[in-house]
């Protein structure tokens, strides 16, 4: 039986203005996140990696190749691991839409249609999207450890697949920048093995 590894990318520059960047291209990891990258892709070399797929988008896909380059593998690009189309919030700063809008986050993972009505993906959506891409690296890499590497609520999307999670718990909750988030699988039934695990040094993160 092998593990499931969600690998958020590393520390970009949305994050740090703290701008809802979507798929918005040109968005890079920082130096922090390329070291965050690193870190984590040398806690992988431990884990006997059989795969690695990757989310298209810049910051992810810079991520997934330093893993792959330390760990020797040539990285899989899967659109299933892309980041949420935020539709009209796009390129808004968290604290310009919650001042709109109120909290938008807890809404999305709330179903409120509000979400759908402003052409953002639904958190539906994305754990359908997640739990296909997972379905599909199981049959094709049956008993290895593989990794995907992603962003914060396609992570949270598999979470909820695993642990019922209330809107608020999901918005509370903060998948670091690369960190490895890990699930076994044993006949098509999910368990959650950690969250957030990452060098100890780094959990002091605050974004």
């Amino acid at each position: 039986m092998g593990q499931i590894i969600f690998l958020r990318h590393g520390q970009a520059k949305n994050n740090v203005d703290k701008i809802l960047a979507g798929r918005t291209e040109g968005v890079p990891l920082t130096e922090t996140g390329i070291s965050q990258a690193q870190h984590a892709a040398e806690l992988l070399t431990h884990m006997k990696i059989g795969a690695i797929y990757s989310s298209p988008i810049q910051r992810a896909k810079h991520t997934a190749e330093i893993v792959g380059e330390k760990n020797s593998i040539d990285v899989t690009i899967d659109d299933r691991l892309i980041e949420l189309d935020m539709g009209k919030f796009t390129g808004k700063s968290y604290s310009e839409i919650i001042s709109e809008r109120g909290n938008v986050f807890e809404k999305f993972y709330n179903g409120d249609l509000e979400i759908a009505h402003n052409g953002v993906e639904t958190f539906d959506q994305v754990k359908k999207r997640v739990k296909s891409i997972v379905d599909h690296v199981i049959e094709k890499h049956e008993d290895q450890n593989v990794v995907l590497v992603t962003h914060m609520d396609p992570i949270k999307a598999m979470i909820s697949t695993v642990v019922d999670l209330s809107p608020q718990n999901l918005f509370s909750l903060i998948i670091a920048n690369a960190s490895l988030n890990l699930f076994r699988e044993s006949n098509k039934t999910f368990s959650l093995s950690a969250i957030n695990l990452m060098h100890p040094s780094r959990f002091d993160q605050n974004y």
